[in-house]
């Protein structure tokens, strides 16, 4: 183990002990953009990648409509889904890839499950989630990332420091586009297509027979008809509500 990894392996567990026996709360953090200075106003949208295979009725929909996009990817997408990495690496102007973790699991340093996946359950299995979906992306070719979200969108307090250490910015949100895309295509769109200036939007790309997908593709279509536009993390300077709750 580097000493770097050392040091923050002895912060995290420090921050762990400190806590007492009983966990902290876990956290969701939300993120917004600084609003736009004119138009209709700017949005980020931001799709997870978490395993399986690509929705290309949104990749499609996103090259055609010049719609940029902030994508995290995790080390097991990257593996299955070559094809659509080309495509992304292939259009720059539009897409941002980011850090979604090694193997999909959730950044909460102590043993329990978040919507039914069992967490990293220790500081260094965190630490093990976040530097090998870092390591991932660089084997694409792609540049050293600067955002990480996590498996679930949900964090123990004591983790988000040590993601932080590591010099990563966490990957809050403030609309949650397609529950997971879980949610049908009609209430998919109209999330989406509700969203104000200054939002960030999560959703999924990694869910070819989900008729959320459908949902992702209009409501984007209905905000860009309003003449919002569409902005990537790394092009916007100002940030609000970052990494904390409402």
């Amino acid at each position: 183990m580097r000493p770097l990894q050392r040091h923050l392996c002895v912060i995290a567990m420090s921050l762990a002990v400190l806590s007492g026996a009983q966990a902290a709360p876990l956290v969701e953090p939300t993120l917004r953009i600084k609003p736009a200075a004119n138009g209709a106003g700017h949005v980020a949208l931001t799709l997870d990648a978490c395993g399986g295979k690509t929705d290309t009725r949104i990749l499609s929909a996103l090259v055609e409509n010049k719609i940029p996009a902030t994508i995290f990817v995790t080390g097991i997408w990257l593996k299955r889904n070559a094809a659509a990495v080309a495509i992304m690496q292939a259009h720059p102007e539009l897409f941002e890839l980011e850090n979604h973790g090694g193997r999909h699991v959730p950044a909460v340093d102590t043993p329990q499950k978040i919507y039914g996946i069992p967490s990293a359950g220790s500081p260094e299995a965190v630490l093990a989630e976040v530097e090998s979906g870092a390591a991932a992306l660089a084997r694409t070719g792609e540049p050293a990332p600067k955002w990480f979200r996590g498996a679930t969108a949900e964090y123990s307090p004591s983790a988000i420091a040590m993601i932080r250490k590591l010099g990563f910015k966490i990957a809050g949100f403030s609309i949650n586009g397609d529950g997971g895309s879980l949610l049908g295509a009609k209430e998919t769109a109209r999330r989406i297509a509700a969203a104000k200036d200054g939002d960030v939007i999560i959703s999924h790309i990694n869910q070819p027979t989900h008729a959320a997908g459908e949902g992702v593709v209009q409501g984007l279509l209905a905000l860009k008809a309003k003449g919002m536009t569409f902005v990537r993390l790394d092009d916007v300077d100002g940030f609000g509500n970052h990494g904390t709750t409402d």
